[in-house]
């Protein structure tokens, strides 16, 4: 039976359903999340739906979490979207319901879940989502904030159309969603938007980026930096895309040191395929857009040789 039929059966089934999606969210992450919630909330308003997770952490003009019990977590439906590894998941109750399922465009090296639902080929999660909705149109309703909220997502997730995971379809799931009441414009300016500090910290990149012959680059962010700028971790998100517009850089990696004293790695490619060297160093992600950590600097330099590499390879 086709999978896609099965989850909304399931979700027929069960009263209470919780939805999750991965730490440190990004707009997808809240898009695929809540646009799901907010789907199923006006298709079955008799059921009790929730989003659950930690903090949104900048992303509170989206939407926020509900307050939600452990006992809620009894004879309920799990659904996580936008979560390629199960540690990645954003509060650990997940494993607390009756069944679970998993949404996800990334590549699926962790198949969790009693229902499995990835589409690497899809632009985004919130893609899927709305995938979802068109596919059962006759038995689901779509509302203005879900539209706007799996609208979100897919601009995030695209760089607005920019990223090679922009497809026909994806324009066009984009228009149809567009139709809805929600100001698109003043979306993409709240998406875009960053502190003063943050823009201080992107001259900082621009300044101290490290390109070799191949087109390999790299910054490093350390912790006394982000402590002199007033930043937090996920605020150097919006930095992460900055070298891509640098004609001689190929491949990149930010290197956010934390209060711990490890490195966040933010990695990213015009090419050269990355997500196998982050999963080498406890990470993963799609083949131009990855995570991984570095325990010190000599993992640090580890990655970088790798990223060299790579880009030495892809030229020849």
């Amino acid at each position: 039976m086709n999978v896609v039929k099965d989850i909304l059966e399931k979700i027929k089934a069960y009263q209470t359903i919780i939805i999750h999606r991965h730490q440190r969210p990004d707009p997808d992450a809240i898009g695929s999340q809540v646009g799901l919630a907010e789907i199923l909330r006006a298709s079955f308003p008799d059921k009790q739906v929730y989003q659950a997770g930690g903090p949104v952490e900048g992303l509170e003009f989206l939407a926020e979490m509900d307050d939600v019990s452990d006992e809620m977590y009894q004879n309920a439906l799990v659904i996580v979207t936008d979560t390629a590894n199960s540690p990645r998941i954003s509060d650990n109750r997940y494993q607390l319901g009756a069944e679970l399922i998993k949404i996800d465009h990334h590549p699926n090296d962790d198949p969790y879940g009693d229902l499995v639902w990835v589409n690497p080929k899809a632009s985004s999660c919130s893609e899927i989502i709305a995938d979802f909705y068109h596919l059962h149109q006759e038995e689901l309703s779509m509302n203005n904030n879900a539209a706007r909220l799996l609208y979100a997502g897919i601009i995030g997730d695209t760089g607005r159309f920019l990223y090679p995971s922009t497809t026909p379809h994806t324009l066009e799931i984009a228009a149809k969603l567009m139709t809805y009441e929600f100001n698109a414009a003043e979306l993409n300016r709240e998406l875009e938007q960053i502190p003063m500090s943050v823009a201080k910290l992107a001259g900082y990149v621009y300044q101290n980026i490290e390109v070799d012959e191949h087109g390999a680059a790299m910054v490093m962010l350390p912790q006394s930096l982000l402590t002199e700028y007033g930043i937090v971790d996920s605020e150097t998100a919006a930095i992460v895309s900055l070298p891509g517009v640098i004609d001689e850089v190929l491949a990149w990696g930010i290197f956010v040191e934390q209060p711990e004293g490890y490195y966040r790695v933010r990695l990213r490619s015009k090419g050269p395929v990355i997500n196998e060297l982050a999963k080498k160093h406890h990470g993963g992600g799609h083949p131009l857009a990855s995570g991984a950590n570095a325990k010190n600097q000599t993992e640090v330099d580890e990655i970088y040789n790798e990223i060299q590499l790579l880009c030495k390879e892809y030229k020849k």
